[in-house]
């Protein structure tokens, strides 16, 4: 797997590539033959999408190359070695795109024959930049065969380079006449992928800003799908933040988008499979650093194995039940509702009312309902279940959290205040509520350990210090929750 950062560039039949010499060791040019069989479902959702499946010949780089949306300006590419089969996807590539295929079937779309000659900017026997000069004959396969013939440049950027450089390459590739490619790739020139339907709305409307944030967490959602299956760092933890954003905005904006209760209660469901994978890596990480602060010789017994290891092992099994609800037909279908909400949702009245005027008011409520759930709390006079009280308060912070950043590109910079309020309400309440949680983990792995014969000495000095982590939070509380409704009144 890895990480492209390039720069890709238009030029005519008879462009030069300019001398390059004087910002690196020049090496070059080295001429290749590439063969590309590109494959999609007959719709081609892949290209819809910005994903890019091909099987390659020739070159340095031969085999199956999956490369997905460009996210921060870079695209993540994972590789395969070369297949003999020219028409069948290698399953593990075939299982990282089912979000995108569900069920549909891969075949070949197109084909590249690229001449490619490749000067490479060196530093000794490091490369920096990559400069690829590709003469292309692109094959559309369909009903009817198509032929299109163009010249591209890419400057791609190297382990051992930096940005400042390829910039500068650029730079005397578009002073020689070379001009930035509009298309994300190759195959982006070739095929016309339908664009994905999105419900039409009025300009400046409530409607169109909440259907375009629908649009953007589905987005989100989907280009974190292959990345859980692999289980890449921080990837569950992404796409569960987009089922909750997606869940909050169906909440939050109910009389923009109507109709909407099964469908939250799908991405509920989602967002509890991702949960537990993600609550076990967040625990395991946080005793881990507990564990590393404190003197060798507080670390009694195997705790380090029950806390780390044990814990990691549930995690690993967490992973396999994803797995598993990742390629079920609930998930599949629960995508396709996605799909049609943003395509084709049931609008309500408040979806043709001024963006400004409607959606305001929605934030303005949404932080009523944090109020609202802090003064039911405060009613509450036995303790546990005031701490229960205060969950809702912790859920309703979030959410109106959520309804803020969602609105922040068109309604502003109050909009980025207020979500950044109540976050800290959120982030306060979680420190409390993850230190209780945390003491209950620790109390239930000291008594497995009691019961092996093991030493629990380390155990009670983690409670302790996730006991003292969880009152500090409960007693700044109050303090911080003045200073948040003052500020939020200014907001508002």
């Amino acid at each position: 797997m890895g990480i492209e950062i390039e720069d890709k560039f238009d030029v005519s039949p008879e462009y030069v590539v300019p001398d390059l010499s004087g910002l690196a060791d020049v090496v070059g040019p080295k001429g290749y033959q590439l063969v590309a069989l590109y494959f999609d479902t007959p719709d081609l959702r892949l290209a819809a999408r910005g994903v890019t499946l091909r099987r390659r010949r020739g070159g340095s780089d031969a085999g199956w190359h999956l490369k997905l949306p460009k996210a921060k300006g870079v695209r993540q590419e994972i590789t395969h070695p070369l297949t003999r089969s020219t028409k069948i996807v290698p399953a593990e590539l075939a299982e990282l795109v089912r979000a995108y295929t569900r069920g549909a079937e891969l075949k070949v779309v197109a084909e590249l024959e690229t001449r490619r000659n490749v000067t490479v900017l060196r530093d000794g026997e490091t490369g920096l930049v990559e400069i690829a000069d590709d003469r292309v004959k692109g094959t559309v396969y369909g009903e009817d065969v198509r032929i299109v013939r163009w010249r591209e440049v890419e400057a791609e950027l190297l382990d051992g380079g930096d940005q400042a450089l390829l910039a500068k390459v650029g730079k005397r590739l578009r002073k020689a006449g070379a001009t930035p490619s509009e298309a994300t790739s190759k195959l982006a020139k070739l095929l016309e992928p339908a664009p994905l339907p999105k419900a039409p709305t009025k300009p400046g409307t409530a409607g169109e800003t909440v259907i375009d944030y629908l649009a953007s967490q589905v987005a989100a959602l989907l280009s974190q799908d292959p990345r859980v299956r692999r289980a890449e760092d921080d990837a569950v933890h992404q796409m569960r933040v987009a089922s909750r954003r997606l869940r909050s905005a169906l909440k939050a904006f109910k009389t923009v988008v109507t109709g909407t209760g099964s469908l939250q209660e799908e991405l509920q469901w989602l967002g509890a499979v991702l949960g537990e994978a993600r609550d076990l890596e967040v625990i395991r990480a946080r005793f881990g650093r507990e564990l590393a602060g404190l003197a060798p010789e507080l670390v009694t017994g195997p705790i380090q194995v029950r806390l780390g290891t044990d814990l990691h092992k549930r995690e690993e099994e967490a992973y396999e039940r994803i797995k598993d609800a990742l390629s079920g037909d609930r998930y599949y279908t629960l995508l396709n509702s996605l799909d049609a909400l943003v395509a084709a949702p049931n609008l309500g009245k408040a979806a043709a009312k001024p963006a400004e005027e409607r959606l305001s008011a929605i934030a303005a409520a949404n932080w009523d309902r944090v109020t609202k759930a802090y003064d039911t709390a405060q009613a509450v006079e036995e303790p546990e279940r005031r701490e229960i009280a205060m969950h809702d308060v912790r859920k309703a912070a979030k959410r109106a959290r959520y309804t803020a950043e969602a609105l922040q590109p068109t309604l502003g910079k109050n909009m980025a205040k207020l979500a950044k309020l109540a976050e800290g309400i959120q982030e306060i309440l979680g420190a409390h509520q993850d230190g209780v949680v945390a003491q209950e983990t620790l109390a239930k792995e000291a008594e497995s350990a009691r019961q092996a014969g093991e030493d629990t000495f380390t155990y009670g000095l983690l409670i302790g210090i996730e006991r003292n982590a969880a009152e500090r939070a409960h007693d700044e509380f109050p303090g911080v929750w003045a200073k948040t409704v003052e500020a939020v009144r200014k907001v508002l």
